[in-house]
C-alpha cells in the first residue's frame, strides 16, 4: 500500500477570490516548478511536501507530526458547480476543501450553496478569509496573518474583527461552530478559520500548513491506496478539441491507468466501453484549459492525479461519470453494472408529482436533487442537457392535473428561442439559474404564489364580508326586484349575494350590479353602482340610507375565519359584525 496526496478543492461564491488564491499558491511555487519540484496538469496543482515545507517554514512544526504524505493536490475546476463532479458512490473523491470568503462581504447565496454541497458529501473543509489587504488601514508587513495582526491599528483591528464576528454568527446560524485557525482545540468540531490575502500573500502559508496537518492527522487509512489496482476516477470535463477530438479531463482518486488500458465510463443512455489511446499533461506552466499549451505524453500515471484521456466515443461520455478500467470480461462487465447502477441512482426519479430538473452534469443533478430534498421540492424527472420541448410537454401534462410542482428548473443550462417561446404560449413555468441555491428560492417562491392563488380560488365560492347602503336619492323601483344605487361601505359584495338586516333578518338576492348599463360581478368598499335585488321591497323591509350586510353560513364564517390572512383590516371588522348579528339568536354560531 501506498499513501496518496489528499485531494483538495476551492469553492466560494463569485469574485470571491477562488482562483486568485489558487492562483498565489501556484505563483509562490514558481521557482519550484521550473526545476521539476511541482506539477500542474487538468486544472490541477501538485504541490510536493518538500516545497510546503520551504513555504510554511517552522509553522508546520506546531503540529509535531511526522509527515508520510507526499503533498498536497489542489484540483483548480472553474466554478463551484464543477466540484459536484468530484464524486464518486456515497460521496465526493475531494478529501478537503478550501471555502474562500470574502471577508468584506461575508457569507453569500453562492457561500451557502458550498457549504449545501459540502455538508451533503461530508467533506471536511477549512475557509480562507480573504481579502483581508482590503480592510480599511491594513498592512501586510508579514506574510503570517498571526504575525501580522498585532502590528495593526486599532481602528483595523476592530473593522478585522467586526467583519470576523459576522462571519462567525453566521456560520453558528448555518450549524458551524468556527474560530480563528490558531485558537480551534478540536479541529472535528470546529471549523478552522484563516484570514488570507490573495494579493499579497499574506497567510497563504499558513492556509498550506493547516491543510497539510489536518491531512496528515485525520485523514489516516483514507489516503492508503493500492497503485497497482485498475483505476477508480472521476470525469471532470467533456471537450473537443482542436487537434485531439473529442477528450475527457479526469481524476485519477486510485489505482493507476495506462495508456491502451480498457475503460468503461458512463454515458447518458448506456456505458461506454472504449480503449486509452493517450494520456496528456500540459507542460510546466501551462494551463490545460488554454487550446495553446503544449502536453507530454505520459505512458502512465497513478493516483491521486488528473489527466487529460483521449479515447473514442467520449462524446457520449457524461462529466461527473465514473471511469474504471478493467482488463477481463468479467471486471468489464462488472464496472458496466457499477457505473450504470450509480448513474441510475441520480437520474431515475419516481415521484408521480414534481418538477423537471435539468443540469449541465451528472454531479450537478445530484447536487441540486440533494438541495431539492432538504427544501422539500419533489422531483418527478432529473436530465442533462439543456431545456427541451420534450421538457415543457411534461410540465404542461402535470399542470393540467392540478399540479402545484408543474415547472421545468435547469442549473447551468439554456434554453433556445423555440423552446422558450412554447414555454410562454402553454404558460409553463421555467427558472434558470447557474446558481443552484438561486433556483430553489426562485421556485419556492413561485410555489408559494401558487399556493396563495389556489387558496384565494378555494375562498372565491364562499360568501365573503360586506356592507352595503341604499342611497335615498338612487331609488329606481321599489320591489319586483328593487333596483337602487348601493354605495359599498366595507368588503365588497357579489351577484348571487344574499343581503340581512342589523336584526339578521333575510332581505332579498343580489340580482345584478350594473354601472352605466355594463354588468359587473362584483362591488368593493368605496364604489357606487346600480344594485338590482330580488325579494326586497323599499318602503316594507328596507328603507332609503338603510345599511344591510352580505348572509354567512356559519361553514363560511369557519373557513373564512381559518384564512384570515386573506381578509383585510376593515373585512375582519365586518366579519365581526356580522356574527355578532347572528349571535343574538344563536349564542354559538360559528363557534
Amino acid at each position: 500500500m501506498t499513501i496518496r496526496q489528499p485531494i483538495i478543492t476551492v469553492l466560494g461564491h463569485v469574485d470571491h477570490g477562488k482562483t486568485s488564491v489558487l492562483d498565489f499558491i501556484r505563483g509562490s511555487t514558481l521557482a519550484d516548478r521550473e526545476a521539476g519540484k511541482i506539477t500542474q496538469h487538468i486544472g490541477a496543482t501538485e504541490i510536493p511536501l518538500d516545497t510546503i515545507k520551504d513555504i510554511c517554514g517552522d509553522l508546520l512544526d506546531i503540529f509535531k507530526l511526522k509527515f508520510d504524505i507526499p503533498g498536497l493536490l489542489f484540483v483548480d475546476t472553474p466554478g463551484h458547480e464543477a466540484f459536484s463532479n468530484l464524486r464518486k458512490r456515497g460521496g465526493s473523491i475531494a478529501d478537503l476543501a478550501v471555502l474562500v470568503i470574502d471577508i468584506n462581504q461575508g457569507i453569500q447565496p453562492q457561500t451557502k450553496e458550498a457549504i449545501e454541497i459540502l455538508k451533503h458529501f461530508k467533506v471536511p473543509f477549512i475557509i480562507a478569509a480573504n481579502k483581508v489587504d482590503l480592510i480599511y488601514g491594513w498592512k501586510s508587513e508579514s506574510n503570517f496573518f498571526i504575525k501580522n495582526f498585532d502590528k495593526q491599528t486599532e481602528n483595523s483591528k476592530k473593522y478585522f474583527n467586526d467583519k470576523f464576528y459576522k462571519i462567525l454568527g453566521d456560520l453558528a446560524e448555518l450549524g458551524f461552530d468556527s474560530n480563528l485557525y490558531h485558537k480551534v482545540e478540536d479541529h472535528k468540531k470546529m471549523v478552522s478559520i484563516v484570514p488570507v490575502s490573495a494579493k499579497t500573500g499574506e497567510g497563504i502559508a499558513e492556509l498550506l500548513a493547516i491543510l497539510t496537518g489536518l491531512s496528515q492527522k485525520f485523514l489516516g487509512g483514507k489516503l492508503e491506496i493500492d497503485s497497482n489496482a485498475r483505476a477508480k476516477g472521476t470525469i471532470l470535463e467533456i471537450k473537443d478539441e482542436q487537434g485531439m477530438g473529442t477528450t475527457a479531463d479526469i481524476i485519477i482518486y486510485d489505482g493507476n491507468i495506462k495508456q491502451d488500458d480498457t475503460i468503461i465510463v458512463g454515458g447518458m443512455n448506456e456505458t461506454i466501453t472504449t480503449k486509452v489511446k493517450a494520456l496528456l499533461k500540459p507542460k510546466a506552466l501551462s494551463e490545460i484549459r488554454d487550446s495553446k499549451s503544449s502536453f507530454d505524453k505520459l505512458k502512465q500515471v497513478f493516483a491521486a492525479t488528473g489527466v487529460k484521456v483521449l479515447a473514442n466515443d467520449l462524446d457520449k461520455a457524461l462529466a461527473g461519470a465514473p471511469i474504471l478500467s478493467a482488463e477481463s470480461d468479467e471486471e468489464i462487465n462488472a464496472a458496466k453494472k457499477s457505473i450504470q447502477s450509480e448513474i441510475e441512482d441520480v437520474l431515475i426519479q419516481t415521484e408521480d408529482d414534481g418538477i423537471i430538473l435539468k443540469a449541465d452534469t451528472l454531479g450537478s443533478i445530484e447536487a441540486a436533487s440533494n438541495l431539492f430534498s432538504q427544501h422539500e421540492i419533489p422531483i418527478k424527472q432529473a436530465r442533462i442537457g439543456n431545456i427541451s420541448k420534450r421538457d415543457i410537454v411534461e410540465a404542461e401534462s402535470s399542470a393540467e392535473k392540478g399540479s402545484l410542482y408543474a415547472a421545468v428548473l435547469g442549473f447551468n443550462v439554456k434554453i433556445d428561442d423555440e423552446v422558450e417561446n412554447y414555454a410562454k404560449e402553454k404558460n409553463v413555468e421555467v427558472i434558470l439559474n447557474n446558481v443552484i441555491y438561486k433556483v430553489v428560492e426562485d421556485f419556492k417562491e413561485k410555489l408559494e404564489e401558487r399556493k396563495r392563488r389556489l387558496e384565494l380560488e378555494q375562498l372565491e365560492d364562499l360568501s365573503w364580508p360586506g356592507k352595503i347602503k341604499i342611497m335615498p336619492q338612487y331609488i329606481f323601483r321599489k320591489a319586483n326586484p328593487a333596483i337602487f344605487g348601493a354605495e359599498v361601505i366595507s368588503g365588497k359584495i357579489s351577484s348571487g349575494s344574499f343581503l340581512i338586516n342589523k336584526s339578521g333578518e333575510k332581505i332579498g338576492q343580489i340580482k345584478s350590479i350594473e354601472d352605466k348599463g355594463k354588468k359587473l360581478k362584483e362591488l368593493t368598499k368605496g364604489q357606487e353602482s346600480a344594485v338590482s335585488v330580488k325579494n326586497m321591497n323599499i318602503g316594507r323591509n328596507a328603507e332609503g340610507g338603510e345599511e344591510f350586510y352580505t348572509n354567512i353560513s356559519e361553514h363560511d364564517f369557519r373557513k373564512l375565519k381559518s384564512k384570515k390572512e386573506f381578509l383585510s383590516a376593515d373585512e375582519k371588522g365586518i366579519l365581526k359584525e356580522i356574527a355578532e348579528i347572528k349571535r343574538e339568536k344563536n349564542d354559538t354560531w360559528g363557534i
